[in-house]
């Protein structure tokens, strides 16, 4: 059973760490005004899929309500 919760935070863990990453290269790339480059569409898309993922653990008490919005 630890091993299932282990693996779970560690699922958990990347998530969010992926979801920052991609968030932040998301600004950099706004900045230089590419939005509509095949690598911005991808990382929101993937926003998308991972607000789903964190409403999900949340729906179930797995993440608090304040983190990561």
């Amino acid at each position: 059973m630890m091993e299932r919760l282990d693996a779970f935070e560690k699922m958990l863990s990347d998530l969010l760490e992926q979801a920052e990453y991609e968030e932040r290269r998301m600004k950099e790339l706004k900045a230089a005004g590419r939005e509509k480059t095949a690598t911005y569409r991808q990382y929101f898309g993937n926003r998308l899929f991972y607000k789903m993922m964190l409403d999900r653990y949340r729906k179930y008490g797995l993440l608090d309500e304040s983190e990561h919005e």
